[in-house]
């Protein structure tokens, strides 16, 4: 049981899901806010802003440099994959985001001119983050591991 002790008290750990919780909640306000409704899937969604993912890695690679210091392994590997999710996150993603959009029209149009249902299969077309998204998160997660820091450490 100790090992489930350790993983709930994880310094590391609750500062990132808290990064991922707090993106996906301000992202489902500001969903609502600019779509006058509430979607509560956007909880879970992807795409967005901010960026849960960017939010999520940046605040443990912060995590990781204030432990144990920006010329640490710890933080070497935290920084990558910080710069590789938030890279995907506005390059392959945003465009299978795009993708699915015109997937999904060309879909419509078919079925329009053919009166042919073709399978009803819908693409996700939020997957991705614009430039400005992915940066709020990156902010949220800095943010969030500096206050974690100075709260559990």
């Amino acid at each position: 049981m100790n090992w489930f002790i350790d993983l709930i008290s994880n310094p590391f750990l609750i500062t990132a899901v808290s990064s991922w919780l707090i993106a996906q909640v301000l992202k489902t306000i500001i969903h609502a806010f600019v779509n006058k409704k509430i979607d509560v899937m956007r909880l879970f969604g992807d795409g967005g802003m901010p960026s849960g993912h960017s939010a999520t890695v940046t605040s443990l690679a912060m995590m990781s440099a204030l432990v144990y210091g920006a010329d640490s392994f710890e933080f070497a590997v935290t920084g990558v994959l910080a710069l590789v999710v938030c890279h995907d996150a506005m390059g392959v993603r945003l465009e299978t985001g795009k993708q699915a959009m015109v997937l999904n029209e060309l879909v419509r149009t078919f079925e329009i001119v053919t009166s042919k249902d073709l399978p009803d299969v819908k693409l996700k077309e939020f997957v991705g983050h614009s430039p400005f998204q992915v940066a709020a998160g990156v902010l949220l997660g800095i943010a969030n591991a500096l206050i974690m820091y100075n709260v559990m450490m």
